[in-house]
């Protein structure tokens, strides 16, 4: 790995120690470059109401836009051993509202990054705020 890439996993790494995963007992960190160089991270959160529980690229995304950045340039999710902690469906699309298709997607565990995949790759043909760009604004209604 590189020193930008060993940067974000153990940011990603020491996101996941942090975790607070009493239920799934399934510790997730992540970690993300923004195009600034500034690195941020999260962790999942869970909650005893399942469904009200936050993923680990939620918190990262958070941390993100709080410190003012608005483009993700490279990710790290860290997860257990094992299967590979791909994020979920919803984060994918989180990830895409900041981040072009081609940004890379690091998947790693304690063995260190065990895959990469893009953002195309995880959400093809993907909706996002491109999308929205030259769209006519609705008719009729409440603006």
């Amino acid at each position: 790995m590189d020193d930008e890439l060993d940067a974000l996993f153990e940011a990603a790494r020491e996101a996941a120690a942090s975790a607070y995963a009493p239920y799934s007992r399934y510790p997730v960190g992540a970690a993300l470059r923004a195009r600034s160089g500034r690195v941020h991270s999260g962790c999942n959160v869970e909650n005893a109401a399942y469904p009200q529980g936050t993923c680990a690229e939620a918190g990262a995304i958070a941390a993100m836009a709080l410190a003012g950045d608005r483009e993700i340039a490279e990710v790290v999710v860290f997860g257990p051993g094992g299967d590979l902690a791909t994020p979920c469906g919803g984060c994918r699309q989180k990830l895409r509202e900041f981040a072009a298709p081609n940004t890379e997607i690091h998947v790693a565990d304690s063995g260190g990054v065990r895959a990469t995949f893009t953002l195309a790759d995880l959400l093809p043909h993907s909706f996002g705020p491109d999308n929205l760009r030259d769209a006519d604004p609705p008719k009729g209604g409440k603006p």
